[in-house]
């Protein structure tokens, strides 16, 4: 449940950085790109003593990541991939693919659940894989 609790946590930080007035693609995808580095880098230290700057990096080169991304997603491109997602996580099974499309931009992208299991601690958790394509690549 915990597991489940921080990410409600994260995808409501996420909105709240999506919905910043001011705030330039590009830094919104900094802000989720390093939170998503950030997560990424804990499950890969994870019981490692240097659990820390597994975070660390992983939160720096996911912001490198997203600030990137960022800078060409536009808004709707946006809300379709957190559709999608969402859509994955929540209602898909292992390899289901959950697409999205934007027509008037051309990006697409996909999420597709891997694994799903139970944490040591009981919590459910899931792996996934995204993709997102701009300009066909």
């Amino acid at each position: 449940m915990k597991s489940i609790r921080v990410t409600i946590l994260l995808f409501t930080a996420t909105v709240f950085l999506f919905g910043c007035a001011g705030m330039s693609k590009e830094q919104s995808g900094q802000g989720l790109g390093s939170i998503v580095g950030a997560i990424v880098g804990y499950n890969l230290g994870k019981g490692h003593k240097d659990q820390g700057w597994a975070i660390g990096l992983g939160a720096l080169y996911g912001a490198a990541i997203g600030a990137n991304i960022g800078q060409q997603l536009d808004e709707r491109d946006k809300e379709l991939a957190n559709e999608a997602f969402q859509d994955s996580l929540e209602n898909k099974k292992v390899g289901a693919v959950s697409s999205w499309n934007n027509p008037d931009t051309g990006h697409t992208g996909t999420t597709t659940p891997t694994r799903t299991y139970t944490a040591d601690s009981g919590s459910p958790c899931r792996e996934f894989t995204t993709t997102v394509l701009i300009g066909g690549e």
